[in-house]
């Protein structure tokens, strides 16, 4: 029979251990399981500057204007921020942010704010700007939608700009938010509601272009002190993106699968140049040949991934004749290439990866890694194509119009087709294809 202090101290432990398993992680700059601090809640020495300013700009530098432009950030940072009891605090100087020194691509953060009357900061994304934080009952700045509250994209023309609701939290008190960016995709909670859900996130820099694939994260500064603490990020792994944008892409039910993840049943053509293997279908090194459909397609969307070996070269034949021909000029070629090996480096435009190929130039820079799965996809409607790599948008483009000056100088018949099979164009590369499914478009729109 356990005595009655004995009885007591195991109360108190089990009461003390059920507290503790309840303590939110992110308290006291303890991560959440799979995330890492970016702020070791003693010093900043980790981190260095930055400011709104073109990635293009940076990248233009010499080595030295690069250096000394570092050296300025780092010494701006530790004279107008600093650390109080595991708080980061800065005086609000507008010319110099806190920046992590690396880049990020896909990935999810915590960061815990607070703000003081008529506060205003952000959150800048790859180096963009930015998730809003401001003080919502600044009536001087309702003009400019300060009352929406914080977490939207303020900063965004095309797409949404502002939060959903007002999640804030009174002046000088504490407010939790989350950011998850895909591609790019945002999404952002503040104190545990949604308030940007999957919205585009323009290009700030660059109007016409999506926002980059990879930069670093800033804590903005905009002339109010503003407190910072509990900033953890996770990187997101390639296939979990991908499955994320197949999620925000919809349309499921609607989507046929072409590929059964075991035989070559449906496809003809070179079957004895691709194999399947443990659900992908991959081009034999060293071959060339074309697989493809025995369906035809006229208007339809396609959905598939992709991945590359270094300097591999493919392509998605569109509307093409069943041949083992140049489906390139017979049909048409959706290029699928690794840009980055030295081999291709005096590519034209109209080569990059995700172009029409001989007709219409892809925005490059969107491709993951070499050996790492893409997710695509490509909507051919009337004449108007369309190429998402990655979940931007890297090809728009109207095929009869380029084919009227094709960019390679060459007669492509093809791009007048209105039908043919889909399917892959080896070329000598072990490049590997899985997830294929096909919508069909019932109708054309606008071209």
């Amino acid at each position: 029979m356990l005595s009655r202090r004995l009885t007591l101290r195991l109360a108190v432990f089990a009461t003390l251990s059920l507290i503790a398993s309840h303590v939110v992680a992110q308290d006291d700059n303890h991560p959440p399981k799979g995330f890492v601090a970016l702020f070791n809640g003693k010093d900043f020495d980790e981190w260095t500057g930055g400011i709104t300013k073109n990635p293009k700009e940076l990248a233009a530098m010499s080595k030295e204007e690069r250096s000394a432009w570092d050296a300025k950030m780092k010494k701006g940072i530790h004279e107008h921020w600093h650390v109080d009891n595991g708080v980061l605090v800065s005086d609000g100087d507008p010319n110099f942010f806190l920046s992590t020194p690396r880049d990020y691509g896909d990935f999810e953060m915590w960061v815990d704010w607070k703000i003081e009357k008529d506060g205003d900061s952000g959150i800048y994304l790859r180096g963009v700007p930015q998730v809003q934080i401001w003080d919502p009952t600044n009536k001087g700045e309702f003009k400019n939608g300060c009352n929406k509250g914080s977490g939207g994209l303020w900063n965004n023309k095309k797409h949404e700009r502002f939060p959903s609701e007002v999640a804030d939290k009174p002046v000088g008190e504490w407010n939790r938010m989350y950011i998850r960016m895909v591609g790019p995709y945002v999404t952002v909670k503040l104190n545990g509601k949604k308030v940007t859900d999957n919205v585009i996130m323009d290009n700030y820099y660059d109007a016409k272009s999506p926002v980059p694939m990879q930069g670093p994260i800033y804590l903005q500064t905009h002339t109010t002190k503003l407190y910072f603490k509990n900033v953890f990020v996770r990187e997101i792994p390639a296939e979990e993106a991908n499955r994320d944008l197949e999620k925000m892409k919809g349309d499921h039910a609607e989507f046929k699968p072409i590929f059964n993840g075991k035989d070559l049943s449906g496809w003809e053509g070179a079957t004895k140049t691709y194999s399947v293997v443990d659900g992908v279908i991959k081009c034999t090194g060293g071959t060339h040949g074309n697989l493809l459909t025995e369906d035809s397609y006229d208007n339809f969307v396609a959905r598939l991934e992709f991945k590359l070996p270094p300097g591999g070269n493919n392509g998605l034949a569109i509307r093409a004749p069943m041949s083992q021909s140049d489906i390139a000029y017979e049909g048409m070629e959706v290029q699928v290439l690794d840009n980055t090996a030295d081999q291709y480096k005096d590519l034209h435009p109209y080569q990059f990866c995700g172009s029409l190929y001989g007709l219409a130039p892809a925005l490059t820079g969107y491709l993951r890694p070499v050996g790492k799965w893409n997710f695509e996809q490509m909507t051919v409607d009337g004449d108007h194509l369309t190429v998402e790599l990655n979940g931007y948008e890297i090809l728009d483009t109207n095929i009869a119009k380029a084919a009227e000056k094709p960019m390679d100088g060459k007669e492509h018949p093809g791009a007048a087709r209105k039908e043919g099979r889909f399917g892959f164009l080896g070329h000598q590369d072990p490049v590997e294809f899985r997830n294929i499914s096909v919508k069909r478009l019932s109708t054309t729109k606008s071209s």
